[in-house]
């Protein structure tokens, strides 16, 4: 009778290991995982690249990012409007190197310039928003701060991404709750223009056993939806995480090479 019993426990407690082993993830809600996951990146440097799909058009990025609670530092380089662009952020700055065909614009035809969404030039006004919402899209930060400000956990579970063990979080993240800090190159503008059609977004994040993003998806269907746009439309933007501490030295372009445009 008593070997029964231990036996019983010992398959009961068997159990429960296994179960911490392989099904239990390590955040219960939005803010423990924006959190925890911000704590395990800090100071740490991860390539990275970004597929942006909306309906028939698609661009692509890559590049290296060292995190840290002051602001994450990138380098990159982007399709675009089919050209290939190079973008460094560092400290909050974006830098943009211009093509060689345009550098007749630029005084002195210095190679880089600094690309603001509110700048006075005709670089900044025509492109800017975009351009510095290309780099900022890549920041794994950003995106955790948008959990922990605007988060709702959904799901999470145990699963597998390219082979490698991974905890997956399903989110849906509240454009209201954000503020002026809205993803994927939405402005406020363009979200008071939807009526308040623009609910939530989906959002889902994939860490590593060490607690670091894998993947980061965000759908941007609803906004195309919102918009009018057949329900079959999709938009999203996937980025994908890896070699988590590697060595980053990402500096911003050197003084003598950033020229200023003239205002418009």
């Amino acid at each position: 009778m008593r070997r029964t019993a231990l036996s019983t426990v010992v398959f009961v407690l068997g159990a429960l290991l296994g179960a911490c082993d392989g099904e239990t993830v390590a955040f219960a809600d939005a803010r423990a995982l924006a959190d925890g996951t911000t704590s395990a990146i800090d100071g740490k440097a991860a390539k990275f690249a970004t597929d942006v799909t909306a309906g028939a058009m698609r661009s692509k990025s890559q590049g290296q990012a060292r995190v840290a609670r002051a602001g994450t530092a990138l380098a990159m380089t982007t399709d675009f409007l089919g050209e290939p662009l190079e973008l460094r952020l560092v400290d909050k700055i974006v830098f943009a190197k211009v093509p060689e065909s345009a550098r007749e614009d630029v005084p002195g035809g210095k190679p880089w310039v600094k690309v603001s969404a509110d700048g006075a030039d005709p670089f900044s006004q025509v492109a800017g928003g975009s351009i510095d919402q290309l780099a900022k899209q890549n920041d794994p930060g950003r995106a955790l701060d948008q959990v922990r400000r605007a988060g709702t956990l959904i799901e999470s579970g145990r699963t597998e991404l390219d082979g490698a063990s991974a905890e997956r979080y399903r989110l849906d993240i509240d454009v209201a709750a954000l503020g002026g800090d809205l993803p994927a190159g939405l402005s406020a503008e363009a979200v008071g223009e939807l009526g308040g059609k623009l609910g939530k977004l989906p959002m889902e994040l994939w860490l590593d056993d060490a607690r670091r993003p894998l993947q980061v998806m965000l759908d941007l269907a609803p906004v195309l939806a919102a918009s009018g746009a057949p329900d079959s439309a999709m938009a999203r933007i996937v980025t994908r995480y890896t070699e988590w501490g590697t060595q980053a030295d990402i500096q911003a372009p050197p003084p003598d090479q950033i020229g200023e445009l003239p205002g418009g």
